[in-house]
Formats: C-alpha cells, sequence, structure tokens
C-alpha cells in the first residue's frame, strides 16, 4: 500500500523514488485510507475540484468546497446569481463589540442551482458576508 511521506510527494509503485506533485493530486490518495464514510470533507478553492467532488460522494461523504476565481465559470455563475438577489438574508447574526466593532454576518442559501451548475453532486450553495 502506498502512503505519501509528506504533502508535495508520491511513492513511485515498485520503486524508493518519489515524484512531487501538489496538494490536488495528493487529496485523493490520502483519503483513500481514512473511512470518511458519513463525513463532511471541507477543502479551501484549491482543492475544489470536480473529480475530488464525484470521489467523495462516491465514498458516501459530504463535501463543503469554497468556490475563487480558479473555478471561473462556476464562480461567475454563483456570484451572478446572489448579486441579483433581492432578499433579505437566510440568517444573520449580529455579534457584540469586539476590539472595538460591531461584526454583522449574514448568510444566503439556495438549492436554485443545483441542477445549472457543472458540478458533481451539488446539494446546496450559499453566500456569506
Amino acid at each position: 500500500m502506498l502512503h505519501p511521506k509528506k504533502v508535495g510527494t508520491l511513492p513511485v509503485e515498485g520503486s524508493d523514488e518519489e515524484k512531487q506533485t501538489n496538494e490536488i493530486k495528493i487529496a485523493i490518495p490520502l483519503l483513500n485510507n481514512i473511512d470518511i464514510q458519513g463525513k463532511t470533507i471541507t477543502a479551501d478553492a484549491l482543492l475544489t475540484q470536480r473529480e475530488l467532488a464525484s470521489y467523495l460522494v462516491e465514498r458516501k461523504a459530504h463535501y463543503h468546497f469554497t468556490v475563487k476565481g480558479n473555478q471561473k465559470l462556476l464562480l461567475e455563475d454563483i456570484a451572478y446569481y446572489f448579486g441579483n438577489l433581492n432578499q433579505k438574508p437566510d440568517h444573520k447574526t449580529i455579534d457584540g463589540i469586539d476590539h472595538g466593532r460591531i461584526e454583522t454576518r449574514k448568510i444566503w442559501l439556495t438549492t436554485e442551482l443545483n441542477e445549472y451548475l457543472d458540478f458533481p453532486y451539488v446539494g446546496q450553495i450559499f453566500m456569506i458576508e
């Protein structure tokens, strides 16, 4: 069984050599030996990849990904939807004064894009402000 020694390298099968890689290619091999069934896997924008999403769902896990500029069309579609949304947030919190400021957090949720977006197994999209 192959086990990466550190992020950024993968062992070459049948050899003591290692090959350089990035986090995208190392995520699935790292998860292969972990029981992720029923778990929620979170990832930053770099790992917001269709292959990883499909892999997680096939392993009966859930995912929570951040969408940024590396998924340009996905980001544009989501930004367009929420940019044209004229409704109150689904949830809002106001935190008391901390470090000299009051913090307000808002979240908008939708399932309306689930069938539209070109991304596997989307269950819900949300925007946080």
